[in-house]
């Protein structure tokens, strides 16, 4: 199973989860402070909503989220061969998941794209390090970089 993920930057966490639980008919997947996502059957789609008051309504990155490791693998090394650089991210905590994942380089107009497959649940959004779903240690929103790699 392959979806593409969005994750979208909201004003209002409340707000938000309200207005998409009523447009896709579904209740999160996942609900944290500050986060929720949907995993939407149809469309396929994984929605992810990042409280950041100020920056509602912006993209926070991209992504497909795929079954597991090995085509996780297999997507990065179609990718290189095709000439994309990418940044590799095994083994890490982000959106309250433990992820094994690449963030892909180079899309034309600087949007973040990632691969990647969810190994385990957590209850941290990023490590052990700060909160970074809509906390601000996004900084710029450049992706990756450790801290911001995340969300």
């Amino acid at each position: 199973m392959s979806r593409v993920q969005l994750a979208l930057n909201v004003n209002d966490i409340d707000e938000a989860v309200a207005f998409y639980r009523k447009l896709f008919g579904a209740e999160p997947a996942k609900r944290r402070p500050g986060y929720a996502n949907f995993a939407v059957t149809e469309p396929p789609l994984k929605l992810v909503l990042l409280e950041r008051p100020g920056m509602g309504g912006s993209l926070n990155h991209l992504g497909v989220e795929v079954s597991d490791i090995g085509t996780v693998d297999a997507e990065q090394a179609r990718l290189a061969e095709s000439g994309l650089a990418s940044v590799d991210e095994r083994a890490t905590t982000c959106c309250y998941a433990k992820q094994d994942k690449f963030w892909v380089q180079g899309a034309p107009d600087g949007e973040s794209w990632e691969i990647y497959t969810v190994l385990a649940d957590s209850q941290t959004c990023y490590g052990d390090g700060p909160a970074c779903c809509g906390t601000g240690n996004e900084a710029s929103g450049d992706m990756p970089s450790s801290a911001a790699s995340c969300c």
